[in-house]
């Protein structure tokens, strides 16, 4: 079947929306008022579009309706004039205002950009500049940052606020930093941005596994970071991260959304042009620049894209770049991966003692990940009690749909040949192998 290539009115508001935030602040200012005259303009949009039909240019309504919202607001408020004064400090030469009637001029901007480098202000917490940019930028909830970030809800609500209060009290004016600024602000724009594509990659909750449109997002502002600083090596190994997995995407899903593990995989369905460009990408920076994690983790993605079949796939490798990872960021996912990877070169009981080691990290003991690769590598050793367990429980704390439901299969259908490898999940972006990591 040929899918529809015309977006849902959901998916193209997700898109609009930090564009339409970023244009109104920078014509306006005010980064939280701004916000909320945005998120009316979309529940109009939602509820009209629809019913009447979406107009002719869907972004301009939108900032249309928010900015009349947003003028609404300010002109309510005691402090109008010193308000206004600002915004016309801050008015672009492009003013993304929808033209006079018989005018179909588009903006000639893109502000997202901006923005994003705006959310990732020096002034604030690193924590904050992500929660506040994964609002803004990736569209995400509230409830997903703070199950990205391991935290309960109302923290991250909290977090969010007070980074819009100390975005709005520092006075900084809306547009792109200066050179000398890029790299002050440059590691938690990735980071941003890597938390985004691995959301739309593997959903973390609800009943599709992937989220496509957030992945699109979270590439296109790298491929945009990316042509700012095209000599830097980490954002050059960001993007062919990004690539790398994400051409793997229309085959990790089956029949009604099923996943796919990465071992039963039809890899010619893979983006063999997606994977070229980030090979590519990534052999180029590991040659010029300084090694950097996310050149290592495009280096592993690489190796996985460029196996000709699972059986090929070469672990040792893998785990070279794996113990050079961790060198760098000792951090607990980074040590899955690795065990995995330790899995499949020296054997399943060598990984479980180092997942016994991850057992004591609060920011992954009791995650589903966790779980899920224990399950996998008891399995492996022929513990099939223990492996059905840790199948049940993994499943019990995901809120993926389609990963619980793969979980539970894999703990009913335990019995068979443990020796054979069956994979698992698509090891996704950074990861080492099975399941679900």
């Amino acid at each position: 079947m040929t899918a529809d290539p015309t977006p849902t009115v959901e998916d193209l508001l997700r898109l609009l929306a930090p564009q339409v935030l970023g244009a109104l602040v920078r014509r306006y200012g005010h980064f939280d008022t701004a916000e909320d005259a945005v998120q009316e303009a979309l529940l109009a949009a939602a509820r009209q579009w629809p019913e009447e039909g979406r107009p002719a240019n869907p972004r301009g309504w939108l900032i249309r309706v928010a900015s009349r919202r947003l003028v609404d607001q300010l002109r309510s408020e005691d402090a109008r004039r010193r308000r206004e004064e600002t915004a016309a400090g801050l008015t672009p030469r492009d003013e993304f205002l929808v033209p006079p009637p018989g005018e179909s001029r588009a903006p000639a901007e893109d502000d997202t950009l901006a923005l994003l480098f705006l959310c990732c202000h020096a002034e604030l917490a690193p924590a904050a500049r992500i929660a506040l940019t994964l609002r803004a930028v990736g569209g995400l909830t509230t409830a997903e940052i703070a199950r990205a970030h391991l935290v309960p809800e109302a923290t991250m609500a909290q977090r969010i606020s007070r980074a819009k209060r100390r975005i709005k009290a520092s006075g900084t004016p809306f547009g792109m930093p200066r050179p000398d600024e890029h790299t002050e602000r440059l590691g938690d724009v990735l980071q941003v941005l890597y938390l985004i594509f691995n959301e739309g990659y593997t959903a973390t909750s609800g009943t599709d596994l992937q989220r496509p449109d957030l992945a699109a997002e979270a590439i296109r502002l790298t491929r945009a970071v990316h042509a700012l600083l095209p000599e830097d090596g980490e954002v050059a190994g960001l993007l062919a991260l990004m690539l790398l997995t994400d051409a793997r995407r229309p085959a990790r899903t089956g029949p009604g959304g099923s996943l796919v593990p990465l071992a039963e995989q039809d890899r010619t369905r893979w983006n063999g042009a997606a994977i070229a460009e980030g090979v590519a990408l990534v052999s180029a920076a590991l040659t010029r620049t300084r090694l950097g994690p996310y050149q290592l983790r495009a280096a592993i993605a690489a190796v996985h894209d460029e196996a000709a079949s699972d059986e090929d796939t070469d672990w040792a490798e893998i785990l070279a770049l794996y113990e050079l990872l961790i060198r760098l960021v000792p951090g607990p996912v980074e040590r899955l991966g690795h065990a995995v990877a330790v899995a499949m070169v020296h054997g399943p009981r060598p990984a479980l003692e180092l997942l016994a080691a991850l057992d004591e990290d609060d920011r992954i003991a009791g995650h589903h990940r966790l779980e899920a690769v224990r399950a996998h590598l008891l399995e492996r050793a022929g513990d099939l009690p223990a492996a059905r367990a840790a199948y049940a429980k993994a499943a019990g704390l995901t809120l993926s749909i389609p990963e619980r439901r793969y979980l539970q299969s894999r703990a009913a259908r335990i019995g068979g040949d443990p020796g054979r490898d069956t994979g698992g999940d698509d090891p996704g972006p950074g990861t080492g192998g099975p399941p679900s990591a």
